[in-house]
Formats: C-alpha cells, sequence, structure tokens
C-alpha cells in the first residue's frame, strides 16, 4: 500500500500523498546543542515547556447544517422528506495574541458546499467561544481566527519564533487535541527541513518530525525548547490514516506573513512573485551544465519588464541561494521568495556560465496584466452562470497555474445554470467558441452574444484539451 499525505483533522477528507523532492539544507554541529551524557539527563522532563506553551493552545470544531434531498424514487410514493444534516470538523489552533487571534489550519475550518459554517473555539480552561474568520488562506492551509473576550482578559499566548535557527535533530513538541479526547503532548525531533510536496511547484517547504500528529492535530503547535511556534502542523504520510511519524508542519516564518495580514485587514496575502518560469536541476541537467551536484534553481524563462529580468536574471542562470540560504530546487526558490514582503530585496547567488554572481531581487506582487475584468456569463449558451476572468500573471498566482505561455479566459466559480449542468468547473480555461480563439473575456462575451442552435467548444482542465458540442 503506497503511503498517503492525510490532512488530520477528525472528519477532513484525505488526500493522495506525493513524492517528497527537496533534501534538508546541511547544517554545521552548535556547540549548544548536547546530546545528554548520562541517564539523569534522558530523566529530565518537558513539563517547564509544556506549562508554559500548552495553554495557549486550543480545540477548534466546526459545523454547518445542509439540507439533505430525499431519494426522488421514493418520493414518488409519498415516502421520505428532506430533512437536515449536520456536518462536522474537528482540529487545533494557537493563541498567537492576548486579544483573541488564533491561528488554525484552512482545512479545519473550510469545509466544501453552500451555507454558514460556525466555529467554536474551546480554551485549555474549557471555556468556548464563538469565532470569526479574519482570513483564510488555501495555498498556506493557514487560517487566522478572531475570539471577543470578556473586556480587558487577555489571553496566554505562544509566540511566534522569529528566527529560523532550527536544526534537523532539534528536540520539539506538538501539541494539539487529537482525536478530540482533550489536549495532548507528543515528543520527537526535527526530522528534515524544506520538504516539498512538488519539486517544481511552490507548495511549500515544511517542517517534517517524527512527533506524533493524529487526526484533529491539525492547527497545532510544533514547539520549540524555548516554548516557541516553529509550526503549525498541517499532514501526514501514512498507510493507515495514524500517526507513522512522518508528520509535517507550516514553518513560523510563513505562519508570520499570514497573521501580518490578518492584522492589516488584508483580504489576501500577497506572495512576491520572481517572474521567471523555473525548473529544478536535475542529476541530467548539473552535468550538462558543470554543476558538482543537482541543486538550485534553473531559469527556463523570464517575463518581460519582471522582477527577474529588472534584477538581470536570464534564461539558462542557475539560482544557488537566496539570502544565503541554499536553494535545493524550485520549490525552495519560490518559497524563498513567498517569505518575504512584497517591497523588500531579496540576495541571490547565481552561476552562470560557471561564475557565481549576486544579484538583488526587488520582491514585488505579480502584475495584474491584463486586467482581471470578472464578468459572469448570462443567455442561453454553454457557459451561463460561470464567473470568468483573464489570465494575467496576478491570476495565475493565485490559483496555481502557469502564466507564461497562457492566454485565454479562466472560469473561477460556476451558479445555477447551463454552465453548472454541462460539468463546467473552477479552474477550466476557456481556449475557442464555434470556431472562434477566446483570449480575453471580451472575446468570450462577444462569442456569445448572438443565440445559436449549436455550440462547439474547446476547454483545458488540467493541461487537457476538452472539445464538447451543446445544442440549444
Amino acid at each position: 500500500m503506497r503511503p498517503h499525505r492525510l490532512l488530520i483533522p477528525a472528519l477532513a477528507a484525505l488526500s493522495a500523498g506525493l513524492p517528497l523532492a527537496a533534501r534538508a539544507a546541511q547544517a554545521t554541529p552548535d556547540a549548544t546543542r548536547v546530546v545528554p551524557a548520562s541517564a539523569v539527563g534522558l530523566k529530565q522532563s518537558f513539563s517547564p515547556v509544556v506549562k508554559r506553551a500548552a495553554p495557549a493552545v486550543v480545540n477548534i470544531s466546526s459545523k454547518r447544517t445542509v439540507r439533505q434531498q430525499a431519494d426522488p424514487f421514493w418520493q414518488m410514493f409519498g415516502i421520505g422528506a428532506p430533512r437536515n444534516r449536520v456536518e462536522g470538523s474537528l482540529g487545533s489552533g494557537v493563541i498567537v495574541r492576548a486579544d483573541g487571534v488564533i491561528v488554525t489550519n484552512n482545512h479545519v475550518i473550510a469545509m466544501p458546499g453552500a451555507g454558514t459554517v460556525e466555529i467554536t473555539v474551546s480554551l485549555a480552561d474549557r471555556r468556548e467561544f464563538p469565532a470569526k474568520v479574519l482570513l483564510a488562506d488555501e495555498r498556506t492551509d493557514l487560517a487566522i481566527l478572531k475570539i471577543d473576550l470578556p473586556a480587558g482578559e487577555k489571553l496566554p499566548i505562544m509566540p511566534i519564533a522569529d528566527h529560523s535557527d532550527i536544526q534537523v535533530g532539534d528536540l520539539v513538541l506538538a501539541i494539539g487535541d487529537p482525536f478530540g479526547v482533550g489536549q495532548t503532548v507528543t515528543n520527537g525531533i526535527i526530522s528534515a527541513l524544506n520538504r516539498t510536496a512538488d519539486p517544481n511547484g511552490d507548495a511549500g517547504a515544511y517542517i517534517q518530525t517524527d512527533a506524533a500528529i493524529n487526526p484533529g492535530n491539525s492547527g497545532g503547535a510544533l514547539v520549540s525548547m524555548d516554548g516557541e511556534l516553529i509550526g503549525v502542523n498541517s499532514f501526514i504520510f501514512s498507510q493507515s490514516g495514524q500517526s507513522s511519524g512522518v508528520g509535517f508542519a507550516i514553518p513560523a516564518v510563513v505562519v508570520r506573513r499570514v497573521v501580518e495580514t490578518a492584522m492589516a485587514g488584508g483580504a489576501a496575502v500577497v506572495r512576491p512573485w520572481l517572474g521567471a518560469r523555473l525548473q529544478s536541476v536535475t542529476p541530467d541537467i548539473a552535468k550538462s551544465i558543470g554543476l558538482a551536484t543537482p541543486s538550485g534553481a534553473l531559469i527556463a524563462d523570464v517575463w518581460p519588464n519582471g522582477a527577474a529580468a529588472r534584477a538581470g536574471l536570464k534564461q539558462g542562470d542557475v539560482v544557488t541561494s537566496v539570502d544565503g540560504q541554499p536553494v535545493v530546487d524550485a520549490a525552495a526558490l519560490n518559497y524563498a521568495m513567498g517569505t518575504h514582503r512584497p517591497g523588500e530585496t531579496v540576495r541571490v547567488g547565481v552561476r552562470r556560465d560557471k561564475a557565481e554572481q549576486a544579484l538583488t531581487v526587488h520582491a514585488e506582487a505579480a502584475p495584474a496584466t491584463p486586467p482581471r475584468d470578472e464578468h459572469v456569463i448570462a443567455g442561453r449558451n454553454p457557459f451561463q452562470g460561470a464567473t470568468v476572468v483573464n489570465i494575467s500573471p496576478a491570476v495565475a498566482e493565485e490559483v496555481g497555474l502557469d502564466p507564461f505561455g497562457r492566454s485565454g479566459v479562466l472560469v473561477t466559480k460556476t451558479a445555477q445554470g447551463i454552465a453548472q449542468q454541462l460539468g463546467l468547473q473552477p479552474g477550466d480555461i476557456i481556449r475557442a467558441v464555434n470556431g472562434r480563439d477566446i483570449k480575453t473575456v471580451t472575446d468570450l462575451s462577444s462569442a456569445v452574444i448572438a443565440p445559436a442552435p449549436v455550440w462547439q467548444f474547446t476547454i483545458e482542465r488540467n493541461g487537457r484539451q476538452l472539445t464538447a458540442t451543446f445544442r440549444t
């Protein structure tokens, strides 16, 4: 049985695991880290760390009431009626501000389908409070919640680590509420750093730990021996659905960026965009360009007048470091850029023509060119009820598309209408309608303005082009 990547609140959906591609950066020995030299040392307790950290870890439950339709067959005989069904999810969270700001995983609170989700936070002292969502960021899988406290009350917090001084082998604690049984603490070590789910994507650079993480631990704290939050536990790889010692946490530097965005009133996290198409350096590529090891991110293409182009990066360059830290693959470079705020400068090490260079890139958001031009298609045509936008680097970043070579119109959602009935899905790219190429929302609006007895259209879904015919 192959291992699976599991999001870990109770009742959450399981998703198939992807191969791990990145390797932990090599670290030099640190004199401040000492292996216990005696049995006495091994008997020392984690309780001082737990006493500081545990009060800031909370239980989070979310539920939604949905209307379940009865089977139409039995309704013909007057049997059965629609009824309400409650769907729920359990997870954990961490208090990061004394006024009741809590960080958790987005998948703990995000429930697919219509209807309002009710979120309840249970504190360590067993008090319960309703929570509102300040910010939910699907790409980082983080959500920021807020509870209203009695006047003048301050909650215990867990400080977010403001440094990256963590190394493979460091002791850590995982604190959460697995299976809804109550708060529990497990211990382990950091097994690896900079683990990525997709070597050519920007799926993150997770902290891997062997501390036991089980269903309900999602959104809980990965805690250093200083009692600081170094990561938010997010998912596991497992064959059984239970902890097998391969758990992953979102690093504190990402958590801090999302919290800062929420506190500033932002509706979404703005991620700096390098403006380059990247490719991980494989052994074959390393050999062809004279690299001793297959490490780094190859610049395969550069966006005109983007951040990379203005910094002097060129096609064929290999980015080997960011801010002095080694870049092991394309995902690691995307992650390193994403930890910066727009407007900051980023130092990158580049290998070009077998020589090393240092360049400075200005972190900036992806350009929204062409404009988004969001539009809901109406009329008797295959796209009725679909919300569509132009594809720009900004839109591509938002939904995880490669903007290079992409033109067309992106479906962002479907409401009641023909598009939904035909099975159009968010993420579909409309390429052609009745023999006419579609490159912008204006093109699509013009193509469907006049009625037609037969519609032939082509869409792109997951890299495949599909052509269908619809008769009105």
